[in-house]
This record gives C-alpha cells, sequence and structure tokens, in this order.
C-alpha cells in the first residue's frame, strides 16, 4: 500500500467514524478566530472558549480590541497561559487589521501570515475555516496521528509535515481531515496514554498497528 493509497483509506475510515466534524474553538466572526487561535497556543480549547467570552464582553469589536490597554488584555487571557506574549500579539494583530484591512481579515495566505502572532497553523485554519479554501492544520494532533499512521515518517516539524501532506491529501479533503484528526487524537489515537488500537476505526491500515 502506497502512502496516497493509505491516505486515501484514512480519509474514508474517518469519515464515516466522524460524520460532522468541525473547529472546536468557537467563534461567530474571523477575527475572534484569529484571537482563539493564539490564545489556544499551550492552552485547551475549551479553556479558551470560556476566556475569550470576558474578552469580547469587554472588547467587543476589532477596534476596540485595538485600542485596548495591553495590560487590561493580558489581565483577562491569563488563564490561558502565556499571558503576555499572547495578549501583546493580540494587540498587535488587530491594531494591523484596524490599519491596513479596514477592521477585516485578509482572505490571502501571505497576508495572514504577515499578520502579529500568525503562523501557518493559524494562517492555514482561517483559510479552510472561515473562507473555505484548500488548508492543512498541523497542530499536535496532526503530526502525532500522521506519524503513528505512516503517511510522514518521523518528521515533527510543522512545516515539513504540512508539505509532505499536501503531496497526499487532496486539497478539498485537507481541513476536515484535519479536523477529524482532532476528533480520532482525543477519542482514540491520544497523546497521554496509549493508544486505543482495538477500538480504532483505522486498524488494519495504520503502520502503528504493525502494518
Amino acid at each position: 500500500m502506497t502512502k496516497k493509497q493509505r491516505a486515501q483509506e484514512i480519509i474514508k475510515r474517518l469519515k464515516q467514524e466522524y460524520p460532522e466534524t468541525v473547529c472546536t474553538l468557537e467563534y461567530d466572526q474571523a477575527w475572534k478566530l484569529l484571537v482563539s487561535v493564539r490564545l489556544a497556543a499551550q492552552c485547551t480549547d475549551a479553556r479558551v472558549n470560556v476566556v475569550v467570552e470576558k474578552l469580547y464582553e469587554k472588547f467587543p469589536d476589532v477596534n476596540a480590541l485595538a485600542a485596548a490597554d495591553v495590560r487590561e488584555i493580558e489581565e483577562i487571557v491569563h488563564p490561558c497561559g502565556l499571558g503576555n506574549s499572547k495578549a501583546r500579539d493580540i494587540s498587535a494583530c488587530m491594531k494591523t487589521l484596524r490599519d491596513e484591512y479596514g477592521g477585516k481579515v485578509p482572505e490571502d495566505f501571505d497576508s495572514l501570515l504577515s499578520l502579529p502572532g500568525v503562523g501557518r497553523k493559524s494562517a492555514n485554519l482561517i483559510m479552510g475555516d472561515v473562507f473555505g479554501k484548500p488548508a492543512i492544520v498541523t497542530d499536535t494532533h496532526c503530526i502525532r496521528l500522521v506519524n503513528r499512521m505512516g503517511l510522514v515518517d518521523g518528521i515533527k516539524e510543522p512545516a515539513k509535515v504540512e508539505k509532505e501532506l499536501w503531496k497526499l491529501i487532496p486539497p478539498e479533503e485537507g481541513n476536515d481531515f484535519c479536523h477529524r484528526l482532532v476528533d480520532h487524537g482525543r477519542a482514540v489515537c491520544t497523546a497521554r496514554t496509549k493508544p486505543y488500537c482495538d477500538r480504532c476505526c483505522l486498524l488494519g491500515i495504520c503502520k502503528q498497528a504493525g502494518v
């Protein structure tokens, strides 16, 4: 079985196992997803979803958050960890959106990458979830699972994993495929325990299981 064949079968089985999949960061506007994905670094999505409610009560739009004192932002986002750097990035990002993009999140990948605090993972998430464009989000679940599955071989650097997956995953499948990896990584192919291979929908095609 080639890697591309393995990838096609994995996509098929994950679709059957997790027919409905979405980003677990809650948002109703593109700029809010930018804020949440920055806060999600080394923090759970569940905690981020709680913290941003307080943030948006005080700063309800891009202009308000751009004008906010960084210390006020930090005080609210502190529970997400790395509060100082995250608050600085959020403040700088909102200022850039206000001053250079009329308060709108740009739809161009390179423009997204130019925003303060936005890396490839964040930019891909915005491209896929907000704008419906091809995207591969190489978060910790993705990197762990595709290595275990045998889609990549011992590669841990997010950009390199992304590059390899683009060779295997059809563009229209990339975004949902990565969301399903998160679903599967939380439910079955876990990080902090031994993966539950005996009840895995990928049993028989996953390299982890010796296939």
